[in-house]
């Protein structure tokens, strides 16, 4: 293995546990905003270092801390130590090595070496997600039979039962898009959808399979345990489940597997039904084809974009006092923003008068393919956490009726049609 490939791979794997698990303080931290906002109500932004409170990032940043440093107690009453311990860590790593076979941009080729963007380079595809996925449902289950607690056990039941009945639908609904894209891996899909259809709309999963994309996201939604499908949980009724007898970071790794399980959702809904790395008409030979009229678009659009960032920034923060810290939070990050700002245009500036090299051009690609995956993947983390606030929690024996009689026939029904389809048109 040469010098490049071992840089292409850790810097995947960077980008993989990146954004399962690095983005867990900002998923808190919107999770909070986006809840004040939705109840009319402000959310967290009080918390401070030195009067810099990053609009209440740094509540995220406390409660972490506060986790790793509150004392690991086990109760007395726990007769299953090793699964009691063992099950929050099934769950985190589960939920992380998701994201292991997620592409963040299309084969990178550099001196005529093709390199897969993933962070596992392997074929397994929608296969890999549901193996893990579905063994971090059992991280689930032994932290509530192990805990000794009725809450717990409760809590084991109700995700079982979870299980059964949104897993075969949420396969079934796969199905659709394996036919139709005819391979079960990830880039592959993600290519294909680059093309067009009906010769003006993208091929995204979205417009040609649309009922797998509203079942699939549904299951999706009980897999990451989110609410309205949070039976396993369910404060209100059973305090709250599978973890209530944990503590420190055995409750943190718990909650880092949830955000982690969200994020690779979010990730395989936006790679199998948003076009995945690809920005809208253009597939990657338009996008390299085109790569000087795309950078000067966004030498354009960072400063643009800085200046009504930061204006909206100061807007949202004036103060009577000159004195008072968050003042100068203010303008620190101000010349912060327009310092970054202006570094990156100047950057993409020099890329674009110095002209690139074939070997330029295909880096330069897969950074603006991985950016546009990015901004899809948190588009898709937000639509996740405003469901939450918006929708209320569903009973056990509801998700079981939903996913038996209405979600599962809608799913064979859709792979009956996409065959037929896929017969008649001869591909």
């Amino acid at each position: 293995m040469d010098f490049v490939s071992v840089i292409v791979i850790i810097v995947n794997i960077l980008l993989a546990v990146k954004l399962a698990v690095g983005t867990t303080p900002i998923l808190v931290w919107w999770e909070r905003r986006v809840a004040g906002f939705i109840q009319d109500r402000t959310g967290p932004n009080r918390c401070h270092i030195g009067g810099f409170r990053l609009g209440g990032l740094i509540q995220s940043i406390a409660d972490m801390l506060k986790l790793v440093f509150k004392e690991d107690f086990t109760p007395s009453h726990i007769k299953y130590k090793f699964f009691f311990t063992a099950a929050p860590a099934i769950v985190f790593f589960c939920s992380l090595l998701t994201f292991a076979v997620v592409p963040f941009a299309d084969e990178l080729i550099i001196d005529g070496q093709s390199h897969m963007m993933q962070a596992i380079p392997m074929h397994l595809g929608i296969l890999w997600f549901f193996a893990f996925a579905g063994l971090a449902t059992y991280g689930i289950i032994l932290g509530g039979y192990s805990s000794n607690s009725k809450f717990g056990l409760l809590s084991s039941i109700r995700t079982t039962a979870q299980v059964i009945s949104y897993e075969a639908a949420m396969a079934l609904s796969v199905i659709s898009i394996i036919i139709s894209y005819g391979s079960l891996h990830l880039n592959d899909m993600v290519a294909a959808q680059g093309e067009l259809a009906f010769g003006f709309l993208p091929s995204w999963g979205v417009i040609i399979q649309p009922l797998a994309c509203l079942i699939f996201i549904v299951c999706a939604f009980a897999e990451a345990n989110r609410t309205p499908f949070d039976i396993s949980e369910g404060e209100s009724e059973i305090v709250a489940g599978y973890h209530t007898e944990y503590s420190a970071m055995r409750f943190g790794l718990f909650q880092v597997g949830e955000f982690a399980a969200m994020a690779a959702s979010s990730a395989f809904i936006v790679t199998l039904f948003f076009g995945g790395y690809h920005i809208p008409w253009m597939d990657t030979a338009t996008l390299k084809a085109n790569i000087d009229n795309v950078l000067m678009v966004l030498i354009l659009m960072v400063p643009v974009m800085t200046l009504l960032f930061v204006g909206w920034m100061q807007k949202n923060n004036t103060w009577d006092n000159p004195n008072d810290p968050r003042a100068k939070e203010t303008k620190v990050l101000t010349k912060v923003f327009l310092g970054l700002g202006l570094v990156i245009t100047l950057t993409l500036l020099w890329i674009f008068l110095s002209g690139l090299s074939q070997n330029g051009i295909n880096i330069a690609t897969a950074v603006v393919q991985v950016s546009t995956f990015m901004v899809k993947f948190f588009m898709m983390c937000f639509v996740f956490i405003w469901i939450r606030w918006t929708l209320l929690r569903f009973r056990y024996d509801q998700l079981q009726m939903l996913g038996w009689k209405v979600l599962l026939p809608l799913a064979l029904l859709n792979i009956v049609i996409t065959a037929i389809v896929i017969v008649f048109l001869g591909n």
